[in-house]
């Protein structure tokens, strides 16, 4: 491979009206005539990732290209998590997809990664670029996460303190640093809502759900499906699965998806 993949590229992004360096691992294909793969990660996640690697690895083997980055306030990005926003965060994949993929991609969004995936598909047809986009597999998907599963479990208190101080502090099951929640990112998030309006999307989109998940519920995952327009969108449901999918048998399914994306775009 032409690009060593320890080796991280830094993006400089510019928008509303401030610079922010992002972290950038891209690895250049050996086939040329198959399309690329994304790799869109969660919330407070990076792209060091278990279901992050092993994209790169599989991608790999299929001769693909493979890009995977930090949003500003993840990981090796710059800029402080709590400025974030879904808008800002879709606005960043967009720029980085542009400037470091050639031709057709598949997504790969985890969690908060698959409303960024529904959303840069949104934008991409907006800016008449359809083409560009290969397919999606989405990994326990959390579109409008802000506003359908966060919102109803605000407590009186939570309410009262996103009013007044623009924030809440939660507990991560996660990170040992506990999960800011800004009221820009709930505000935000009802901009950028997918149920009631969802995308006309690229086929094929192959959904990956567990059904133990705790933070998303697989029932989530099911309207997704009735609300996606495709006309090839599918979906898994992992009885025993958690959030993650990060299992040995789970990254199997994940990269057995990728392949099976990749066939289908051949026939």
């Amino acid at each position: 491979m032409a690009l060593e993949e320890n080796y991280t590229h830094r993006y400089q992004y510019a928008g509303a009206g401030e610079s922010v360096d992002l972290a950038v691992k891209v690895a250049k294909a050996s086939d040329g005539s198959v399309p690329g793969f994304v790799w869109l990660g969660g919330f407070r996640s990076d792209m060091a990732g278990t279901k992050a690697e092993a994209m790169v690895e599989e991608a790999e083997l299929l001769g693909a290209a493979s890009l995977r980055f930090d949003y500003s306030g993840h990981g090796q990005s710059g800029g402080a998590f709590t400025d974030g926003t879904i808008s800002r965060w879709v606005s960043e994949s967009l720029d980085v997809f542009r400037a470091y993929t050639h031709g057709p991609q598949i997504l790969l969004g985890s969690s908060m990664g698959g409303w960024i995936a529904l959303r840069l598909a949104s934008e991409l047809k907006r800016l008449g670029e359809t083409d560009r986009l290969a397919g999606m597999v989405l990994i326990a998907p959390a579109p409008d996460f802000t506003s359908e599963l966060m919102e109803p479990a605000f407590t009186d208190q939570q309410i009262l303190e996103l009013a007044e101080q623009g924030f809440i502090s939660e507990p991560s099951d996660y990170s040992d640093e506990p999960s800011i929640i800004t009221k820009a990112l709930i505000d935000d998030g009802r901009a950028n809502q997918i149920f009631g309006s969802a995308p006309d999307t690229v086929s094929p989109v192959h959904i990956l759900q567990g059904m133990q998940d705790p933070d998303v519920p697989w029932q989530h995952a099911m309207r997704l499906l009735t609300e996606l327009s495709g006309d090839d969108v599918s979906i898994t449901l992992v009885k025993d699965g958690d959030h993650r999918l990060s299992r040995p048998q789970d990254i199997v399914l994940v990269k057995r998806t990728m392949r099976h994306l990749l066939q289908l775009h051949s026939i």
